[in-house]
Formats: C-alpha cells, structure tokens, sequence
C-alpha cells in the first residue's frame, strides 16, 4: 500500500511535497494509516485531534491516544475541546452537523493563523460508497451523486482510492495501533446501518462492487463536468450579477428545456432546497419569497432575484443634530456648508438650509410617504415614483429617506426633494453628499 499510496501522490497531489499539511487525526484505523503513510513519506506533517466530549472518558483516551502516538513520533500536535452536545441544543442542530462544522472552522482556523497549506482527511473509498447511498436514500442532485471529492479548496483526502480492507491490511502488517470507536458499533445512525446491514450484501451480491462503484463514480464525475459547462454557459445568458445579487430572467429562463435543472445548479449553492416552492415561484406573482439560511429568492415581476438577507438595524431611524458633519451609520453621509452651488447629481445635493428643522432623521419609507420631485410641480407618492423607476422590492426595502420633519428632503441617492432647493433668496447652503 505504501508505493501504491507514494505513486498516488506523486500522479495526483505532487504539489503536497514541500507544503505545510495539517492532519486530521481522530486516533482511529483510517487517520492512524495516514499519519503512518505520511510519516513514511517524509511530508511536512502536524496534527490535529478534536475532542467533542461525547463518549466520556472514552473520548479523553482517544485524546491521550493520539498524543502518545505523536510524542512517538516527534509531530506537532493540537487539541480542542468541544461541548458540542450543549452546542448543539442551544443552536437546535444536530450531533453530527454541530461537529462537522466546528471541525472544519477550527482547522481553517489553525491554517490560517499557523500559515499552513492544507488540510488532509483520512476518508476513504468505504465512506465515499455510504455518502453516495446517504445521498441516494434521501434523494439528490447529480452532485450529491459523485462521492466524496478527493479535493475541495484546501481539503485533500489522498486515502480515497483506498478500500477499508486495504487500510485494514496494512494496520496489521505495520503493526499500527489505532482506537475503535464505540459509536460506530450503533445502528442508531444512517451511515452505520448502510455500513453493517446494506453494504455487506451488496458486496455479497458483487464482489466486485468497490471497482464498480469507482467506474460508476468517474463516469457521474464526467457527466457532472458537462453539467456544469452547460450551466455556465446558460448562466451567462440568464443571469445578470448587480450590487451583490443575482438577478434571473425569466422570459429567456423559461425558453429552456429542462430550467429547473438549471435553477437547480444555480441555486443549490446558496442553500435553498425546496424545489416545489421554487418550481412555483416562477409563476407566482411579483413579492413572493423563499427563504434559505442566509440568502432570499425573490420573485419580481419578470425576475427571480437572489440576494443575501441582511441582518436587521437596532433602529431604523437614524437622528443627524445641527453642527454634525458626518454620519456613518446606516449610511455614510457627509454635511458642508458652502457658498454657491456646483455639479449636483444623485449622490450629492444642495439645500436651503434655513427651511431644514434639525434634528434631520434618516428612516425607511413608509406607506402613504409622499414628495415633491426636484424639478416638477406637485407631490407624488414614493410608491408611485418607485414604480416609475422600476424599483424591485428589494431596491425598495433599501432604500433610505432623509427627513426635515415631517417632510422628504431627499430620496438618499435618487432623487432631492423641490420644497428645499436653494434659490436666489438662500443665504445659507447646506451640501450633502453620499459617500
């Protein structure tokens, strides 16, 4: 396995050599192998051993295990300690997703602040065969489908053409000690019970099944590639990225065969996963949302809009005192007294400052919210003037009024308001200008 693993490397991860890596090592057969292996190999190796406090005492000889091993071996080691059971509670997750991602956050964090290159995992070809039926059983994309990457940013997990058997195999020939882990034996999770009930009897049923499986996984990999070269071309013509959203078009959209594959390719990464809701959303009418962790899927006219949701303000009014010159916050706005007026434009207007009653606010619009456009006769509505403009429902939900009173002095960065223009009777001109 040692030369098999060494010609691995050198085919498909040379650029290791040389590189600081940090190994994950839970103390167990997969991660022992590895650290082994990559002794052997003479990388330029440290360790990493998380300890989440789910097993008791058990999880504190795991701990003591691998500083053992590593003393043996003269390799640097890091430990942290989760309580990851009381995390989990307090955030309403899971076990195993509370773990996943607070092993992964601290080991970025180890490579970052230690200035390391990458991460290396101990999965192997087993693991890839359960998350592909993981996968399977729970229903999925093509992407879902293609096994655990061998690389993924920072993350290189070299044991992937490696069957358990063969990390087995080797244990016992090198005499590499290792800890099994109790949860393991429990039929409590999905992944054990594909482990010891399904997976042997398909093995059972091919003998043959890990090289199967590997061709299977190549050819999903291949038709994933031409999946993706298709959606970026399509993305090319569909999407347009403005101001940190991603509008989709649904007139061009709709033409396509098939556009839910494609809204699936797009939106998948954003975390949504109701796709009856989505599919429904291409038809619903203009307001209609769907929400994901972190990011919104706005339906908007003839528009699909993704964009991320923004954290709301402790006050959505904002007060600005007579002699202040700036204002940083909801937005940065800069006050100036000046003698005569010189280019103005969106970002930047000129006012009467005698006819301004301070405190000023800055606050959201409302409804009923009504102005008078600079340069025109009368008032208008603001919902009116938004649908004018072709305001979406989220240039409207950000945009920001600055306020005399009662009264608009001027759509922050749209339009001024005519009642506080400056005119041959001004004495006093007050510039404000939108950084």
């Amino acid at each position: 396995m040692l030369s098999k693993f060494q010609n691995h490397i050198n085919k498909n991860f040379s650029f290791l050599n040389g590189k600081k890596l940090l190994l994950a090592t839970s103390g167990g057969i997969d991660s022992m192998v590895l650290l082994e292996l990559c002794h052997q190999l003479n990388l330029d190796i440290r360790v990493a051993h998380c300890n989440f406090q789910l097993r008791g005492a058990e999880s504190d000889e795991d701990e003591n295990f691998v500083k053992n091993q590593c003393e043996k071996l003269d390799i640097l080691l890091f430990v942290n300690h989760f309580d990851t059971k009381k995390f989990a509670d307090e955030h309403k997750l899971s076990i195993q997703v509370v773990a996943r991602n607070l092993r992964y956050e601290w080991f970025n964090t180890l490579l970052i602040i230690n200035n390391y290159d990458y991460i290396l995992m101990a999965h192997h070809l087993d693991d890839s065969l359960e998350t592909f039926l993981i996968n399977f059983t729970r229903g999925s994309g093509l992407d879902g489908l293609t096994g655990i990457p061998q690389q993924n940013g920072n993350i290189i997990r070299p044991l992937l053409p490696f069957s358990r058997d063969e990390i087995e195999v080797f244990a016992n020939a090198n005499d590499i000690q290792w800890r099994e882990d109790s949860s393991n034996a429990s039929d409590k999770y999905l992944r054990n019970k594909l482990r010891h009930d399904v997976i042997p009897v398909l093995k059972e049923l091919n003998p043959s099944l890990l090289p199967s499986f590997e061709s299977t996984i190549s050819n999903l990999q291949q038709a994933q590639t031409l999946v993706d070269d298709a959606s970026r071309i399509v993305y090319r013509k569909v999407v347009e990225d403005v101001d940190f959203q991603k509008k989709i078009n649904l007139s061009e959209l709709m033409q396509l065969p098939n556009y839910q594959a494609y809204l699936y390719q797009w939106l998948e990464p954003f975390g949504f996963t109701d796709w009856d809701s989505i599919t429904d959303l291409v038809s619903a009418q203009s307001g209609k949302q769907i929400h994901a962790q972190k990011h919104s899927l706005l339906k908007d006219r003839n528009e699909l809009i993704i964009y991320q949701k923004q954290e709301s303000e402790e006050s959505e009014e904002f007060l600005i005192e007579k002699e202040q010159e700036l204002v940083k916050f909801p937005l940065k706005i800069y006050f100036c007294k000046v003698d005569d007026i010189s280019v103005q434009s969106t970002n930047t207007i000129f006012v009467d400052e005698e006819k301004l009653q301070f405190p000023l606010l800055i606050r959201k619009w409302r409804k009923g919210d009504l102005f008078y456009p600079l340069g025109m006769h009368g008032s208008k509505k603001l919902s009116k003037y938004f649908k004018d403009e072709k305001f979406s429902l989220i240039e409207k939900s950000e945009t920001w009024l600055l306020c005399s009173h009662n009264q608009i002095v001027w759509i922050i960065g749209k339009r001024q308001d005519e009642r506080f223009k400056v005119t041959k009777q001004t004495t006093k001109i007050l510039q404000i200008q939108l950084q």
